[in-house]
C-alpha cells in the first residue's frame, strides 16, 4: 500500500495526504477516486499532456517513462526533470510513499 502525498501550485490549495493506496492503478485514476482534479484531456491514453504532473519523491515506485509519454511531457508546460504524466504513473506492486506536485489547473482553457 502506498502513501502520497501531494502539494498544489495552485493558490488556496492545501496540501493532501492519502493513504492505504493499493497498487495497480494510475496517479490520475487515484487522484480522480479521491475528488482531486486533475486535467485528463485525452480520457488517460497518453494522447496529451494536460494530467502533467511533478514527481518529487517516490519515482522507483512508478511504471518507467516510455519514449511516447516522454514526447508529450515535452509539450507540457513547464516540464523539469522530474514531470511525468499522471495516466502513465502506474502504481508497482510495492509498499512506499510518493510525493507529486501539481501544476496549476487553471493554466488550461476553460477554468
Amino acid at each position: 500500500m502506498y502513501n502520497i502525498k501531494i502539494k498544489f501550485e495552485q493558490k488556496g490549495l492545501e496540501p493532501v495526504e492519502l493513504n492505504n493506496i493499493k497498487p495497480g492503478d494510475s496517479l490520475l485514476e487515484v487522484l480522480l477516486d479521491n475528488n482531486i482534479d486533475l486535467h485528463h484531456n485525452c480520457g488517460a491514453v497518453c494522447a496529451c499532456s494536460t494530467c502533467h504532473l511533478y514527481v518529487d519523491k517516490g519515482m522507483d515506485y512508478l511504471e518507467e517513462l516510455s519514449d511516447k509519454e516522454e514526447d508529450f511531457i515535452d509539450r507540457a508546460i513547464s516540464p523539469r526533470i522530474n514531470s511525468r504524466l499522471g495516466c502513465q504513473c502506474i502504481l508497482q506492486e510495492d509498499d512506499g510513499e510518493i510525493e507529486i506536485t501539481l501544476p496549476d489547473q487553471t493554466q488550461f482553457l476553460g477554468e
